[in-house]
């Protein structure tokens, strides 16, 4: 999964119109399922290094391929939404918390990626300084909208050379992230019910049989 979401920016350098790979989440949703295992199989992945680096690393190469300005690495702070931040909150998620990017999309995605032993990347695109930034207005959507319209052919751009690049041959991921669920379930898979195991099949019936 490659990931493309409209961000805010937290930093003075991560200007509108500039990508960012980003390496790392800060998960502030709290409305949204957030697992897969929500019933009685209890399972725990690593979300460390929540991005797979192989596909970031695909993003990278397209990026520097179309000649378009990005950031090497960010942390991207999700909020629930659907409103924007306050200052009081967009100051504290960037001298506090040191955040780089905002967003309302990339999580839980991130994670149910990682249940479903996916390889997930996020790549994004800054629209606007949030709304600490003295020098700009706060945030509006026309000026969001505006951002991303002008810049939607370089995304669709990036897309169009990572999937031309990729090879049809599937490999296993050198990071394990097609094998995220091989030690991560806690519940003896005995005890888990038929019913569950169905529910559950489709991202991982290879450890639960």
């Amino acid at each position: 999964i490659i990931s493309l979401s409209a961000c805010g920016s937290l930093k003075e350098d991560l200007k509108p119109g500039e990508f960012v790979l980003v390496n790392q989440f800060i998960d502030r949703t709290y409305k949204r399922e957030k697992s897969f295992f929500t019933r009685s199989c209890v399972a725990h992945v690593s979300l460390a290094d929540p991005v797979c680096n192989r596909v970031l690393d695909w993003c990278r190469n397209a990026l520097q391929s179309l000649n378009l300005t990005f950031h090497e690495k960010g942390t991207y702070l999700t909020i629930e939404g659907p409103q924007f931040s306050t200052k009081a909150e967009s100051f504290l998620y960037r001298n506090q918390w040191n955040c780089d990017v905002i967003g309302m999309t990339n999580m839980p995605e991130a994670k149910l990626a990682r249940e479903a032993e996916i390889c997930y990347a996020s790549v994004a695109m800054v629209t606007d300084f949030d709304c600490w930034h003295p020098e700009h207005d706060n945030v509006e959507v026309a000026d969001i909208i505006k951002t991303i319209s002008a810049n939607s052919a370089n995304a669709k751009n990036l897309i169009k050379v990572i999937t031309d690049n990729l090879s049809e041959e599937r490999y296993n991921c050198p990071q394990g992230c097609d094998k995220a669920l091989e030690y991560a379930i806690i519940t003896d898979t005995s005890q888990i019910s038929d019913d569950e195991k169905s529910l559950l099949g489709p991202i991982c019936i290879r450890v639960l049989d």
